[in-house]
């Protein structure tokens, strides 16, 4: 609304100059969500659009079409936009769940459960049970090379820096030791590094970086992959089996383990191959040269068609991380949380020698306790699932919110995280969440619903049982 919004964010930057850090996230109203996809014909659409939907109804999974498709498709957008329904992500498309035979396709928007439930359940279960791929490539993707890249990214992260051929997940936090963002971070060979964030986190987490690389002098050179590189994820237990027909390196267990990185060829392709998947179950992401997307594409697919693989959207890829127990920057964290009160305490390494950004704040903090915490709920309700920022009651009173929600297959019931006092987050607590307009019972339960692969290999490993 242009001027009505003025005095806010006069506001809001006055803070951020004095302070540092913006007093709240303020990642909706970052010039950054946008890029060199933002044309002129693109920002007239979207004027257009937005100013006829000010007084319309907005409804969870919104699309809005306007200036669609940008120049940012990715490899696979001509081969896959008739056979699923498009999501919109920082300028990309990328495939929300896909149509079969029968199924009421397009986008249908509704509050409760519509055209995609079905849909995503099968999806889910292909991954479960077989194998799937998704189309990965509007994460954010920078290159970090050069005799400082260590020191810097130990300064920058909470986590320790990987040894070369591995990765892990590591954050970057504010002064005040709140969650700035959360990448995957590889050292592909000594020095030089493969960073990747979230597609709507792209040029939030590289303007990040690039001004701590100012601010300290590092000498590194930086390289936003982003749009010439393609991401294929490959995912479920036939998962190997697939990808090792496509190759000569050895992909078992003891050779690639769980968090290792390499580069590999599969079927004649250069590929940077990580063993991490956000499903939670076995899985590589595939990082390619954007134009190589579809002949890897047509290659894992015609390797799989004994094991019956298939495609899998965004919709039972958040089905499937949320029954894990994964986080999601943007929803279980952000710059209005801090890692310990959002359960992230494993990535945050306080006792490292590097004094990385937010570590005396985040001292601080654990000294003086929390006053809230992330908790995993379930809930009991009627054909109507969780999205995120719905309030969680208890005796009558409103005491926190749901930061993502999901409908899980696993267990045939509603799945959310929240934010609750510490005193309520107890396992077994009963609480309720409100649902268009009516509360529905929930309980705190112990996290994860559902065990990650490692996890469950680990298990086996030592004789035990493990839940699926």
């Amino acid at each position: 609304y242009g001027i009505i919004h003025a005095g806010g964010i006069g506001k809001y930057i006055s803070d951020w100059i004095l302070e540092g850090e913006p007093a709240f996230d303020l990642i909706e109203l970052d010039p950054n969500r946008y890029g060199k996809w933002t044309t002129t014909e693109y920002t007239a659409a979207k004027a257009r659009e937005s100013y006829g939907f000010n007084n319309i109804v907005g409804y969870p999974k919104e699309e809005r079409f306007a200036g669609r498709p940008t120049e940012r498709t990715s490899g696979l957008y001509d081969l896959l936009k008739s056979k699923c329904s498009m999501g919109f992500h920082a300028g990309w498309e990328q495939p929300h769940w896909f149509y079969k035979l029968g199924d009421e396709t397009g986008y249908k928007p509704s509050f409760r459960r519509t055209n995609w439930f079905d849909p995503v359940g099968r999806e889910y279960k292909q991954v479960m049970e077989k194998v799937g791929v998704i189309d990965l490539s509007p994460f954010g993707k920078f290159k970090v090379k050069g005799t400082d890249s260590v020191k810097l990214l130990d300064h920058l992260f909470a986590n320790v820096v990987p040894k070369v051929g591995s990765t892990n997940i590591s954050h970057m936090l504010t002064p005040r030791g709140k969650v700035y963002a959360e990448l995957t971070v590889s050292q592909l060979c000594p020095g030089e590094f493969m960073l990747v964030t979230g597609s709507g986190s792209e040029l939030h987490d590289l303007r990040w970086i690039e001004e701590e690389v100012t601010r300290g002098g590092y000498k590194v050179e930086i390289e936003n992959m982003t749009d010439e590189m393609g991401v294929l994820g490959v995912a479920g237990p036939y998962a190997r089996q697939i990808l090792q027909k496509l190759t000569n390196e050895d992909l078992s267990d003891s050779s690639f383990k769980f968090l290792q990185s390499r580069h590999l060829k599969l079927s004649d392709i250069a590929v940077t191959a990580i063993r991490i998947s956000y499903t939670g179950e076995l899985g590589w992401e595939l990082y390619h040269r954007k134009e190589d997307s579809v002949a890897l594409y047509y290659a894992i697919m015609e390797a799989g068609q004994k094991e019956g693989i298939d495609n899998f959207g965004t919709y039972a890829l958040n089905a499937l991380r949320l029954e894990k127990g994964f986080r999601a920057w943007g929803a279980e964290m952000n710059c209005d949380s801090n890692p310990l009160e959002a359960g992230l305490e494993y990535f945050v390494k306080l006792n490292k020698p590097a004094d990385f950004i937010g570590k005396q704040a985040l001292k601080q903090i654990k000294e003086k306790g929390l006053k809230r915490r992330l908790v995993y709920l379930t809930l009991e309700t009627d054909n109507v699932d969780p999205e995120g920022n719905e309030s969680v009651w208890h005796n009558g009173k409103v005491i926190g919110n749901t930061t993502s929600g999901s409908f899980s297959y696993s267990a045939q019931q509603s799945l959310a995280f929240a934010y609750v006092p510490t005193e309520l987050s107890k396992v077994g607590q009963k609480l309720e969440v409100e649902l268009l307009g009516k509360n529905y019972p929930a309980t705190v339960i112990q996290e994860p619903l559902v065990l990650t692969e490692p996890m469950r290999m680990r298990l086996q490993r030592k004789g035990e049982s493990p839940k699926i």
